[in-house]
């Protein structure tokens, strides 16, 4: 067995998984498994550029994560870094940073090795499920982009589309600095639009209404299965591998446009770092399941960071 650790720093979050793995058989058993809120990816899209504040956000949670890794003795890291920092003018302030904290240099992935990466994590346990038929479609949304994956047992096409549940918001819903609550429908029908366009893109590479089983990864699908669970508390093995109906969904989604910051915040499993971009997530999940025709969505609490364990491994 090896100990590793890997570390997946998105556009809204930034997550550590600390496991014992088997380079035999791929297997992963999961010693660490944490998550913050840093939004790294803030103003990004409007200015190019990764902003100060976030980038201490960002390496105030390398520093926690750097303490974890070392008590728990890991010997390899793989730190990878996704869509804002692929945007940013400034990336390499980012690089040096987590290299003076954690010892690596980030790898700045392409959207391509992102969905493989993500398409690993995700269908590794769902290989020996029959009930479950192949094709998978598996669909990450993350902060600053969505990936999509068809694959069965590897991966056949892939596409990374620059839509992702804090780039609609900032783009749609922020007016002078403060998140327009509830959205108004012309902004509503703004995002819808952006999203459109975006699997029009997605759909030049992916067939994805040709697959038979949808899997959908990351904070936006984890959140709506929590509600449509009706969770008191958030439960990753409750929501692991559950299933979300497209009618839960729409319901879902209309009650997140509809509502204020204050009636969000007040959901039971919300993360506080979500309630400003969860209604633009449900919508880029909601179209998904539109367009390729998915009566329900199966949830996956394992995802890119299990992938990048994995890859280490």
């Amino acid at each position: 067995m090896t100990r590793v650790a890997a570390i997946d720093c998105g556009t809204n979050s930034i997550r550590l998984l600390v496991a014992d793995a088997d380079p035999a058989t791929g297997e992963l058993t999961e010693l660490d498994r944490r998550m913050q809120i840093v939004r790294l990816g803030q103003g990004v899209d409007r200015t190019g550029r990764l902003d100060p504040e976030a980038l201490e956000r960002t390496f105030g949670a390398c520093r926690e994560y750097a303490a974890v890794i070392q008590e728990l003795k890991a010997e390899r890291l793989r730190f990878v870094a996704t869509s804002a920092s692929r945007d940013a003018e400034n990336s390499d302030e980012f690089v040096r940073g987590v290299l003076d904290i954690l010892g690596v240099e980030p790898e700045v992935i392409t959207g391509d090795q992102e969905a493989q990466l993500s398409f690993d994590g995700a269908t590794k346990e769902l290989a020996g499920s029959d009930h479950l038929p192949k094709p998978y479609l598996v669909v990450d949304i993350g902060g600053g982009s969505t990936e999509f994956v068809v694959g069965d047992d590897e991966v056949r096409a892939a596409r990374s589309v620059d839509m992702g549940c804090v780039r609609m918001t900032e783009r749609h819903l922020v007016q002078d600095g403060i998140v327009v609550d509830p959205p108004t429908p012309d902004r509503i029908a703004a995002i819808r639009a952006d999203i459109g366009a975006a699997l029009d893109l997605a759909e030049e590479t992916v067939p994805i209404s040709r697959a038979a089983t949808l899997v959908g990864l990351a904070g936006t699908v984890t959140t709506v299965a929590a509600m449509a669970l009706e969770l008191t508390e958030y439960d990753p093995e409750a929501i692991h591998h559950s299933r979300v109906s497209l009618e839960q969904v729409q319901e879902i989604t209309a009650r997140l446009t509809g509502s204020t910051h204050e009636e969000r915040a007040a959901i039971p499993a919300m993360h506080p770092g979500r309630v400003d971009v969860i209604a633009s997530g449900a919508l880029i999940l909601l179209a998904v399941m539109e367009r390729t025709g998915a009566r329900e969505v199966v949830v996956s609490e394992h995802d890119i960071l299990d992938g990048i364990a994995l890859s280490v491994a």
